[in-house]
């Protein structure tokens, strides 16, 4: 078992077997999880629970990924959250809008396994003075 993270992931992620299996990983690696299956609860649970870092799909229902990023960097608290882009949106276009709204990082969900996701959280989060 894992040493308990007082750290608070947020998993926005639509699709139910994935979400399970990351909600199942951060889990098992100590870290509180709450999660969203669509943009706007994804809003509601960031502004009302203020997660430590947001793992974020964008190919989201009723708010795309790219609103809830834009709306979370016009939020007071939600300008300076985190925010792991985990997606198969691969277009480069979409990808300078993103950093723009300062996401941490940018990671298609094919090419990186949940070590890899699990590993950029802790880098993350070591940068704000957190874990390793």
């Amino acid at each position: 078992m894992a040493k308990k993270s007082p750290y608070t992931v947020l998993i926005a992620e639509d699709e139910n077997n994935l979400q399970n299996i990351l909600c199942t990983k951060f889990t098992e690696e100590g870290f509180a999880v709450i999660t969203a299956v669509d943009g706007q609860e994804t809003l509601d649970l960031a502004i009302e629970h203020h997660p430590d870092i947001i793992i974020l799909d964008l190919l989201m229902p009723k708010v795309d990924g790219r609103v809830v990023l834009r709306k979370l960097r016009s939020d007071m608290w939600g300008k300076s959250v985190p925010v792991i882009v985990y997606t198969n949106v691969s277009e480069t276009e979409g990808v300078d809008e993103i950093f723009r709204n300062k996401a941490y990082d940018y990671m298609i969900k094919a090419n990186h396994s949940l070590e890899d996701v699990v590993t950029r959280v802790r880098q993350r989060l070591a940068m704000q003075g957190g874990i390793a």
